[in-house]
């Protein structure tokens, strides 16, 4: 079995690699090649994957390559996890769109937008490739923002899944309050990419005891502090969201604590900096406990469970996903990419039946799914006129006069990445 990763030169490689090595018997590899163009460092890391492999005894091989289309030639799967500008076009998205006193962030708002618009055209790209190459493969996307490019991906009839590691880390808090085993533990989770809540807490499968409201008045207090909300209002609303759902709930509050502290992506890229260093040790064959602080805490357990039902059947009976909507949500478009617990096997992901979405919840969606059409067509194709009227829709912006010269700052600060400005 072979799987490639794009963006094979990432910090987060040894995360996957170490869950490849663990996860062996659940996803039985025998090649995995990393592919990258910044070839410093595919090469450090993919030096330190094979050593993570050997410290724990599996047989598989780690081949490193700059080369695209040898990457995914015969793969059975490809997942992407490419940063479009790097850590540097993040810091610009986390940061001018504070000047219009809106929120700076790699996945929402005008910062979302100017990520959608760098990195739709290029994933593109590369699935064309994996199409050449493999018609059969599978891609399974981590690339932010995953909803945008999940959908310009099944639009353009490739055969994808979208990945996130939200559910599962809150799958993994819910099961220690609860000291009880995650495969135990079935979230009702319903939303769009980093726009999500869980509506139920259920022990045992989807037909299962809902303990949300228990783990809640047990609970509720440290749950609340993880997402960076007030208590009462997880009372008031009795589910958890996401913690990106602070952005909407809290979002000049974030501003103003945005404008007085270092941005995430400077703190990302001071990380970063330490991990290669760390890496680039010829004696470590263990990922680092720095890693934990990159992010993507449980990515590896997530997508070898994903890859393992896709090419084999295998892994845990039902998974979040991101996948077309297709009537599960009523109140979407059935091309909508939804958020939501799925059935997953060779065939792709069927989403389970999902209990009618409070209006609360189901309008911000809806808003935010509008948005996320805009967007798209500004990636694909581009204008000023559509990138404005993407930033007037999305429910972080809304004034014309924001939008207006938002437009002008994503232009200006991403003109390299589009063809058509």
């Amino acid at each position: 079995m072979k799987l490639t990763v794009v963006g094979g030169g990432s910090t987060y490689t040894p995360e996957l690699v170490d869950g490849f090595a663990r996860l062996r018997d659940t996803l039985p590899l025998t090649e995995l090649v990393l592919t990258d163009p910044a070839t410093d460092r595919l090469d450090l890391i993919g030096a330190l994957s094979r050593r993570i492999l050997a410290r724990q005894g599996h047989p598989g091989t780690v081949t490193t390559t700059a080369d695209l289309d040898a990457a995914v030639d015969g793969a059975d799967a490809v997942l992407l996890q490419l940063r479009v500008g790097g850590q540097a076009a993040r810091q610009q998205d986390e940061t001018w769109p504070l000047e219009c006193g809106c929120v700076g962030q790699e996945t929402t708002g005008a910062g979302g937008l100017a990520k959608a618009l760098r990195t739709v055209p290029v994933v593109l790209g590369i699935a064309d490739r994996v199409r050449r190459a493999n018609p059969d493969a599978w891609i399974i996307d981590f690339t932010n923002p995953v909803g945008i490019v999940t959908r310009a991906l099944l639009r353009a009839g490739h055969k994808a899944l979208g990945l996130c590691n939200v559910a599962i880390g809150l799958q993994r808090k819910f099961a220690a309050l609860l000291d009880t085993d995650p495969a135990g533990v079935h979230l009702d989770h319903v939303g769009l990419n980093h726009l999500t809540w869980e509506t139920a807490v259920r022990r045992g499968g989807p037909d299962g005891e809902d303990v949300l409201p228990a783990l809640l008045a047990a609970h509720g207090d440290t749950i609340a502090a993880d997402l960076r909300l007030p208590r009462p209002l997880l009372d008031r609303l009795g589910v958890v969201p996401s913690y990106y759902l602070r952005y909407f709930y809290a979002h000049d509050e974030v501003v103003r604590e945005q404008r007085t502290k270092p941005s995430r992506a400077a703190e990302v890229a001071d990380m970063e900096r330490r991990l290669l260093a760390l890496y680039a040790d010829p004696g470590l064959d263990e990922k680092p406990a720095l890693l934990s602080r990159r992010g993507g805490a449980f990515y590896s357990e997530a997508a070898v469970d994903l890859a393992a039902a896709l090419l084999r059947g295998a892994g845990s009976p039902h998974q979040v996903v991101n996948t077309a909507n297709n009537g599960t949500l009523p109140f979407l478009p059935d091309d909508a990419v939804i958020e939501v617990q799925a059935a997953v096997g060779p065939k792709g992901a069927s989403p389970l039946p999902v209990p009618p979405v409070d209006p609360l919840f189901a309008g911000l969606m809806a808003g935010v799914t509008a948005y996320e059409d805009l967007a798209l067509e500004a990636a694909l194709h581009g204008s000023r006129d559509r990138v404005f009227r993407a930033l007037l829709a999305h429910p972080l912006i809304g004034q014309y006069a924001y939008a207006d010269r938002l437009t002008d700052e994503l232009v200006a600060h991403n003109r390299e990445y589009l063809t058509w400005a």
